[in-house]
C-alpha cells in the first residue's frame, strides 16, 4: 500500500487540520534527530560556507533579528 493523503484520509481534513497535523509531523521528526543528522552533507558544508563568509565580512550581513523586525513592520503596514 502506498502511504499519500488519501490513503489515509487526510486529504479529508480541513486545510486547518493538514496545517495542524504537518507541524505535528515535522515536531516528531525534529525532535527524534539530532540536529545534525537534519542536514545532509551538501548542506552542513554550505552552512559553514554561509558561516565563514559572513564572519569574513560582517558589514555585508544584517543580524537575524533586525531582519525579522523589518520584515514585520513592512508586513504590518
Amino acid at each position: 500500500m502506498t502511504v499519500n493523503l488519501q490513503s489515509l484520509g487526510l486529504d479529508q481534513l480541513s486545510r486547518e487540520e493538514r496545517l495542524k497535523l504537518a507541524g505535528e509531523l515535522w515536531d516528531s521528526v525534529v525532535t527524534t534527530e539530532t540536529p545534525g543528522n537534519l542536514l545532509t552533507e551538501t548542506q552542513r558544508l554550505e552552512l559553514k560556507r554561509r558561516v565563514a563568509e559572513a564572519e569574513t565580512h560582517p558589514d555585508d550581513y544584517v543580524d537575524w533579528r533586525d531582519a525579522l523586525a523589518n520584515t514585520l513592520k513592512r508586513l504590518s503596514k
